[in-house]
């Protein structure tokens, strides 16, 4: 990972051995805490002190008085709204010509795949907007960290020391809420400005069926491009369109993605050599200062250590994007190609924008601590394009009806073999994955 989430470190520090131990003093942990120096147990009365009077002021509930659980989500909304600042409403020709955008893209996509039509309107989204349609969203992708990180202090501490640091800990997760919301409302306002639509990550961000792209981003995005605007607008808006005829039609996409995400907040494992780091050093007299209090949180506390659940989620998660971003882009290549030239170098010049890590995958990988790159984009496209000129496009998008009819990892570096399985009529396992289809609950579409 090229970046780390929210209150991680990156592994020991210049001043610390691999024991932990003050190379001035020569001493490492000197109690349950790792507190050592002179901070004492008695100085936790002032902890307790300084941090009810920064709470009695700051507030972390909602409106109605409920846990904000840990993020502060009105606090990251507020974040965000402030950073953008004002934008003027999207006018009414510019929505016109997204939705013509939109209608003109799914009728030619009718024709190059089964999987039928996926939004139900087409609009125009400021940066404001794409915060208020997402937030859901993003609270669903980062509460499972930021919820290990909240509670994986108590667990890890020696039990005498539990009692001791209850109170203490449960502020400390209060600030981490204030600080996280803080750090993901700037994420969020900075990211608004840069995505071109509402699925540019490959997760479906907003409202189900609602085609959304960003006129001042796409402006951006032509700025010192060839072709002309309308041609670029009609290319994003197929691509959004076929998005969402995945995540419309494929109801059990959205969940298998984001609990992939949860699955690998669930792994994470946390050396707590790093607190003790902290706690050595820790001079209460920042806690009468909220700045001193999110720049002590930002600046890591934790060493995260990587384990089998989490590479097999993440792997699970970049096989999945990979899929997605590699089918719409064979799609939307076969629905443009005659009729636009340029598209198959626009998306080449996507590609190669997720491919070098772009903002938005940044952004994801510090707050949540998960790189949204489909690594094997180009593999996947290949697997696709070589699956529809042997079988056809019906038997492609029949893959997708369920999780395990899927190409895997290795699919993607040997597709032959997943191909001949395809046409050549093995249908091993097949049968069992569309039973258990079959047999799920009929009310639930498995949707996020």
């Amino acid at each position: 990972m090229s970046d780390l989430p929210f209150g991680f470190s990156s592994g020991d520090g210049p001043d610390r051995d691999k024991h932990g131990e003050d190379p001035e003093s020569g001493s490492g942990a000197s109690n349950p805490f790792g507190m050592g120096g002179n901070f004492g147990v008695g100085d936790l009365g002032q902890i307790f002190t300084q941090l009810g009077q920064m709470f009695s002021n700051a507030g972390t509930t909602t409106a109605g008085g409920s846990a904000s659980g840990p993020v502060n989500y009105e606090l990251a909304r507020q974040v965000a709204s402030s950073s953008i600042g004002f934008v003027a409403p999207v006018p009414a020709t510019t929505t016109s010509a997204i939705g013509d955008a939109v209608h003109l893209a799914d009728t030619w996509l009718d024709g190059v795949t089964a999987l039928p039509a996926g939004t139900t309107r087409a609009v125009g989204w400021t940066p404001s907007d794409w915060v208020d349609n997402t937030l859901e969203t993003w609270k669903r992708l980062c509460d499972p960290m930021a919820q290990q990180i909240s509670t994986v202090w108590a667990s890890s501490l020696p039990e005498e020391a539990k009692g001791m640091a209850g109170p203490l800990l449960a502020m400390m997760s209060q600030m981490g809420g204030m600080a996280f919301g803080s750090q993901l409302g700037q994420a969020l306002g900075r990211l608004s400005r840069e995505v071109l639509t509402s699925t540019d990550i490959g997760l479906p961000l907003g409202p189900k069926g609602v085609a959304a792209l960003m006129p001042d981003a796409v402006e951006s995005f032509a700025t010192g491009l060839e072709q002309p605007r309308s041609e670029i607008l009609t290319f994003l808006a197929a691509r959004e369109a076929a998005h969402h005829r995945l995540f419309s039609h494929v109801p059990w996409l959205s969940s298998q993605l984001l609990g992939a995400v949860e699955a690998y907040a669930s792994g994470m494992k946390i050396d707590m050599s790093g607190i003790e780091e902290l706690a050595r050093d820790f001079n209460p007299a920042t806690l009468s200062d909220p700045a001193a209090i999110e720049n002590l949180l930002g600046q890591g506390v934790f060493e995260p250590q990587a384990t089998p659940a989490q590479t097999q989620a993440l792997e699970r998660l970049e096989t999945f994007l990979a899929l997605i971003e590699g089918w719409v882009q064979v799609v939307v290549n076969e629905a443009l190609g005659d009729r636009i030239p340029g598209a198959a170098a626009l998306s080449e010049t996507l590609r190669r924008r997720r491919a070098s890590g772009g903002p938005a995958e940044q952004t994801f990988a510090t707050l949540v601590g998960l790189e949204l790159r489909p690594r094997k984009l180009r593999e996947a496209a290949d697997l696709w394009q070589r699956l529809t000129d042997a079988a056809g496009v019906d038997a492609r998008d029949a893959v997708w009806q369920h999780p395990d009819l899927l190409p895997g990892a290795d699919d993607l570096d040997e597709p032959a073999s997943f191909i001949d399985r395809i046409i050549g009529g093995d249908t091993s396992g097949i049968d069992e994955a569309i039973a258990r289809l079959e047999q799920e609950d009929p009310g639930s579409d498995g949707s996020a």
